[in-house]
């Protein structure tokens, strides 16, 4: 389990960076977003994932790693509008979003470390299609729980939702090699 989780830290790492550099390029512009907004975002990701896995095309020509390091960020950036109702500032400085992106990076290994324990690891022997393929069920149930308001009977919440896609598209890029060491 070492071994997952020096992977898994070292995904994040590449994912925070780019969270990193795109807030200093861009500022917090991604906090006008509503939750249900990311979650459209996430399923455009995923979506184009999906398409260029079954056709072997990729037109627009970036790479599948990427997109997984966008839902990544994503799956982050949803859990701050959601978890931190408090925070009503739309530009935030650079280091309170870098300090919030830990924060619930920390909180998605814990889960991870918990989950990966209990399961034995059954996401090595996954395709990344599979991996995919439950990103976009996790997308859709989260898209329902907004239709009803975030309301449900007996089901989790929709952070739990987003923190699953989360460590689904950490796996998937711990597959392809990102963040290894040479």
């Amino acid at each position: 389990m070492n071994k997952t989780n020096t992977e898994y830290t070292n995904v994040i790492n590449v994912c925070r960076d780019l969270f990193s550099k795109k807030t200093s390029d861009y500022g917090t512009a991604w906090r006008i977003l509503r939750p249900s907004s990311l979650t459209d975002q996430l399923f455009i990701k995923a979506q184009r994932i999906r398409t260029v896995q079954e056709t072997g095309e990729n037109k627009v020509g970036e790479n599948i790693e990427d997109e997984f390091v966008a839902i990544v960020n994503y799956c982050i950036m949803a859990i701050i509008q959601v978890c931190e109702k408090d925070l009503v500032e739309l530009e935030l400085p650079a280091e309170e979003a870098v300090t919030l992106y830990e924060k619930y990076a920390q909180t998605a290994f814990e889960l991870m470390e918990k989950k990966n324990h209990d399961y034995g690891e059954a996401w090595r022997d996954m395709r990344v299609s599979s991996l995919t393929d439950l990103i976009l069920q996790k997308i859709l149930r989260v898209k329902q729980i907004e239709d009803n308001n975030g309301a449900t009977l007996v089901s989790e919440g929709i952070d739990a939702n987003y923190y699953d896609m989360m460590n689904y598209a950490v796996f998937a890029l711990i597959h392809m090699g990102i963040g290894q060491q040479k």
